[in-house]
């Protein structure tokens, strides 16, 4: 059937012009985006380190490609553009699997992960893609991200089986 083919090849072509016309870097976690602002206002964070009031990034993900499990010392909200929906996986405060489905599909257009929370997402869809831009609040900065340890993450939070498959299915190590 030339259908699934075409449609596959038509949303690759959308993810390559969207990387190339947005200016897109690899992310470590996954992914590509681009800082598009940092604020100059700059404010105290923890009581010690002075950080930019807030940051935003452009970030997209394939449908074969995944945000492994992160944290970041600030709240982080994603707001949806475009493409399919996207699952965001994250542990509460008593170590249970939540998600958030973001997208038209779900009616969802912004969620916000707290500070210090480990999170992962994924495209709902092998054959799609979605676009979004997440804020960060006190500003993103690299020295404040973890990548999650696929081991550390089973010890800490494997109690469901969800958990595990989630933990499994979305660390790279």
């Amino acid at each position: 059937m030339l259908w699934p083919a075409f449609k596959s090849w038509v949303c690759m072509q959308t993810i390559d012009s969207l990387v190339n016309d947005l200016k897109l870097l690899p992310h470590p976690e996954g992914g590509f985006y681009r800082e598009m602002y940092r604020s100059p206002t700059i404010v105290n964070s923890d009581g010690l380190v002075q950080k930019s009031a807030y940051t935003s990034i452009y970030y997209l993900l394939s449908g074969d490609d995944f945000s492994s499990w992160h944290r970041i010392k600030s709240d982080e909200t994603w707001y949806f553009h475009s493409g399919g929906d996207v699952t965001i996986y994250f542990f509460d405060e008593n170590k249970a699997l939540q998600t958030i489905q973001l997208g038209l599909d779900s009616k969802c257009l912004q969620a916000t992960i707290p500070a210090n929370t480990w999170f992962a997402a994924k495209p709902l869809s092998q054959n799609s893609f979605c676009l979004v831009s997440c804020a960060v609040a006190p500003g993103f900065e690299f020295t404040d991200f973890e990548i999650g340890q696929r081991n550390s993450l089973l010890n800490e939070f494997g109690r469901s089986l969800d958990g595990v498959k989630a933990i499994e299915g979305l660390t790279r190590v």
